[in-house]
């Protein structure tokens, strides 16, 4: 969790940076700086949960037998 916590704060500060530089509107930057990052934070937690499923899954690789490791080394 520490993590998406970490990627939203430096989210806001790009997309309030980003959105400032391109309107000059400090109202505009804040809008999106809080909008846009907490919507790719939920998405980014998300991904994160999606992912470590995959990761847990049991490997498809079929064993090497003991004899053929150096083939596998190349």
């Amino acid at each position: 969790m520490t993590k998406t916590v970490t990627f939203t704060l430096m989210h806001f500060c790009i997309a309030f940076s980003v959105t400032y530089a391109l309107t000059g509107s400090v109202a505009a930057g804040g809008l999106v700086a809080a909008i846009e990052p907490l919507c790719n934070s939920v998405g980014f937690y998300f991904h994160e949960k999606i992912w470590q499923r995959f990761e847990k899954r049991p490997s498809k690789k079929k064993d090497i037998p003991p004899h053929a490791w150096l083939h596998h080394q190349a």
